[in-house]
């Protein structure tokens, strides 16, 4: 008989904590307030568009903190929506996830990357592709750049989880520092303007600024998306029960008030007009105020910290691919571990050449693509809520119990919003996640469906 490999509790808090905070402190903070400063134009709404989308990440985490809980396996949404809509549903989330829960993110955070790199490189900013498809796809030195980091961390996690899992908390506390170091001197030493708070600057969209915003909700939502990193690696963490929701909380507080610290710091460093447009914002922002030579020291540390964003989903994204094909629900080749790490070494190197050609992607429009694709499958997760929460035996969590169901109705009324008028306002994004999930659908029908009714026929 074949020796079975199964995957080892190995994550404690403090790991999986450092999952979370690693999974969502990254792109969006390092990118996303140039973007929001044309969009939206105004210092308060640049603010409470960041505390909407902490409320909107906290909410979530409470909410998937109880359907960790109750199913306390790899996985994440899949899980949770196969047992709750059945198995057609749990394929297409975990599609989503290989495409615009990972893959995507992965390509975003090393693009953002090659970003920082060009504050030294300019080429990297300025140079020519050597070819583009259509007016959209390119692919350049940049690209090259983005790429090299893919496959770097890629090769990393194809080692021991134990190993994969101590570099990612160096990581994290590197990252980490390196923010908290850039908030306390800015504000203590950096040369910023408190009246840039009272300057609004001329919006790039033409369209209503409460239409906008909620468009621009999905930078901030892939800016934030993250807080349930820990639940796709639920099978590895060491007492989930108790585990599980302190990971999630812990680690999404702790990123919105870094979130929010860093937004006002990057205003009082220069006015919302001067960061319209602006992809590496924070080292912007440190040339603003400690000039140009402490900011190149900045622009190579975040550089830097970025690994921490690419090596954490490097790390998840293919326990959710090989959660489904144990099931039977992916392509059976993602199903296989390792047998001398005990890791899910095909969907590491699936994950890795689609991330890669994602790369290709403008940073600004896959941001989009991300927010506004994740947003509809985790809506219809937190809807599950409703399902579960009247079958017998189900452990309820007190804070989700707490003025229930105010912490899921809020999530879902803030995702159909976005959903609203991202179909509206972005329609070639929109039809571009459609497109995508449709083809999931397909590939369920006639490669997953189909192959499951044959098996069934031959037992």
């Amino acid at each position: 008989m074949p020796k079975t490999v199964s995957l080892a509790r190995q994550l404690g808090l403090a790991s999986a904590t450092a999952l979370v905070v690693s999974n969502m402190v990254g792109t969006g903070i390092f990118t996303t307030t140039g973007f929001l400063a044309g969009d939206l134009g105004s210092v308060p709404l640049v603010l409470l568009i960041w505390f909407v989308g902490a409320l909107v990440a906290i909410a979530g985490a409470f909410c998937y903190s109880e359907l960790g809980v109750n199913f306390p396996s790899s996985g994440g949404e899949y899980v949770y929506l196969t047992q709750a809509y059945g198995p057609v549903w749990g394929f297409m989330t975990g599609w989503i996830s290989f495409i615009a829960g990972f893959s995507s993110p992965i390509a975003a955070a090393a693009l953002a990357f090659s970003s920082y790199l060009g504050y030294f490189f300019p080429a990297l900013k300025n140079s020519t592709p050597f070819f583009t498809i259509g007016n959209t796809l390119r692919f350049g030195p940049a690209e090259v750049v983005a790429c090299s980091l893919i496959l770097a961390m890629t090769l990393v996690n194809l080692l021991d989880l134990k190993m994969v899992a101590g570099l990612q908390n160096i990581f994290t506390s590197f990252k980490i520092g390196v923010l908290l170091v850039l908030c306390v001197a800015g504000f203590l030493a950096g040369t910023g303007d408190w009246g840039h708070f009272s300057m609004a600057a001329v919006r790039t969209s033409t369209s209503s600024v409460w239409a906008q915003f909620s468009v621009s909700l999905c930078f901030i939502y892939a800016s934030y998306s993250g807080w349930n990193a820990a639940t796709y690696v639920a099978e590895e963490i060491d007492q989930p029960a108790k585990t599980l929701p302190r990971a999630l909380a812990s680690g999404t507080a702790i990123v919105a008030l870094l979130y929010l610290a860093l937004n006002v710091l990057f205003i009082y460093a220069m006015p919302l007009e001067q960061m319209k447009g602006v992809i590496a914002i924070g080292s912007t922002s440190a040339a603003k105020l400690f000039g140009p030579g402490i900011a190149g020291t900045f622009a190579a540390l975040m550089a830097i910290a970025l690994f921490s964003t690419v090596n954490a989903m490097v790390t998840i994204g293919p326990r959710v691919y090989y959660a489904m094909a144990k099931n039977r629900a992916f392509f059976s080749f993602a199903g296989v571990l390792s047998e001398r790490t005990r890791t899910p070494i095909n969907g590491i190197l699936l994950q890795c050449a689609f991330a890669m050609l994602v790369t290709m992607t403008p940073l600004p429009s896959l941001m989009l693509f991300i927010g506004f694709t994740l947003n509809i499958f985790t809506v219809i997760t937190v809807a599950s809520l409703f399902f579960f929460r009247g079958k017998p035996n189900w452990q309820k969590l007190p804070v989700v119990s707490f003025l229930w169901p105010l912490f899921p109705v809020f999530y879902i009324i803030v995702g159909l919003w976005i959903a609203y008028f991202g179909l509206t306002m972005e329609p070639k994004m929109s039809l571009t996640a459609f497109g995508i999930i449709a083809l999931g659908a397909l590939v369920y029908r006639f490669r997953i469906k189909d192959g499951l009714s044959a098996k069934a026929a031959r037992v």
